[in-house]
């Protein structure tokens, strides 16, 4: 399937609008288990969705379906309007959507711009030769601009801390990503200075106009990066806040399904 293009501007903030990306009564099921039912969810240019839930919830089987390591059973994905078909991880790159797991992916032995551009080097021309300079360029400009801060870009990847090798998968997704980016789980087991690197990554990624979607069980990341928060119970929707207005026990009522929460006490 074809890729559609776009001119991407950077945005001052978040800019939202029609949903770049809409899910629309999504099915899945694994034998007699139903992971999805009737599920619709979407995420506009300009804007972070945080996709929540317990354990079990669909979280990964959706995010799975955006990647296309798993096919949908029934309903429909529209990317800017229009009816798509994600049957592989390369359909999803194709149409501008990019994962960034919790493994990232990365090859320790290469340095930072390898692995932005591990399987889609730049060549020069016709020919066999690798096009580094365009690379390094390329690379430079867009980990300026998510305030990477990385160290020198030929420094290898093994010699980085956690918080450095999300934002060279953070800064991969970004560079590739004309769309949608999907972020799984970016702070775990990170610490308090590369968990604020790590919002700031996120951030970039809302004011470059892509549309953002994390995965998190961290309601202080939720809280902290989202614009939108999506809840699935059960293979479900099961409610959606404004972080402006939510408070986090409202959240996780509509993820465990307590009516204490959603009065408010104090879950501890």
């Amino acid at each position: 399937m074809p890729a559609l293009t776009s001119d991407l501007a950077v945005q001052d903030g978040p800019v939202t609008g029609r949903p770049v990306l809409e899910m629309r009564g999504i099915a899945k099921r694994y034998g007699r288990v139903a992971a999805l039912t009737d599920v619709d969810f979407s995420v506009a240019a300009g804007e972070v969705v945080a996709l929540v839930g317990d354990n079990g919830a669909g979280k990964s089987t959706l995010v799975k379906a955006i990647a296309g390591t798993h096919r949908i059973d029934s309903g429909q994905i529209l990317l800017d309007g229009a009816p798509v078909s994600i049957g592989s991880p390369s359909d999803a790159s194709a149409l501008g959507i990019e994962t960034v797991y919790q493994d990232l992916a990365l090859c320790d032995n290469l340095d930072v711009v390898a692995n932005l551009y591990l399987g889609r080097e730049l060549r020069r021309g016709a020919t066999t030769l690798l096009d580094h300079e365009t690379m390094e360029r390329r690379a430079a400009d867009v980990i300026a601009e998510l305030s990477a801060h990385l160290p020198v870009l030929t420094s290898p990847v093994s010699a980085l801390s956690g918080g450095q090798r999300q934002a060279i998968a953070v800064s991969r997704a970004a560079l590739w990503g004309s769309r949608v980016v999907l972020l799984d789980e970016p702070t775990a087991a990170l610490g308090v200075a590369q968990t604020a690197m790590v919002y700031r990554l996120v951030r970039g990624l809302r004011d470059r106009g892509l549309a953002v979607v994390v995965i998190s069980h961290n309601m202080a990341d939720v809280f902290e990066v989202a614009d939108r928060i999506v809840v699935l119970r059960l293979g479900r929707n099961a409610g959606e806040f404004d972080p402006c207005s939510a408070h986090p026990n409202d959240v996780v009522a509509a993820i465990t399904g307590s009516t204490a929460a959603a009065a408010g006490e104090d879950l501890g």
